[in-house]
């Protein structure tokens, strides 16, 4: 096996429950990541039937999400 083989492979997540222990710790998460994936706010792709992410890819996303939200978020919780 090429080593960017390798490197997909182990880049990948199968189904709902490795993204959601993934992202969530706990594999019963499931449902979120399917909330997520119906809203079109995760980014996932299909194998067959199987949603799929990228381990890489879901970082960049959350780095994202922080990037967007961050300041918005911690600027609520401060108290005038």
């Amino acid at each position: 096996m090429n080593q960017q083989v390798h490197d997909f492979a182990a880049d990948l997540l199968r189904g709902a429950e490795e993204i959601a222990l993934y992202l969530y710790g706990k594999r019963e998460e499931r449902r979120k990541v399917y909330h997520l994936v119906k809203t079109s706010k995760i980014p996932v792709f299909k194998l067959g039937s199987m949603i799929c992410a990228r381990r890489s890819v879901l970082v960049k996303w959350v780095e994202s999400q922080e990037e967007r939200h961050g300041p918005e978020n911690s600027g609520r919780r401060r108290k005038a």
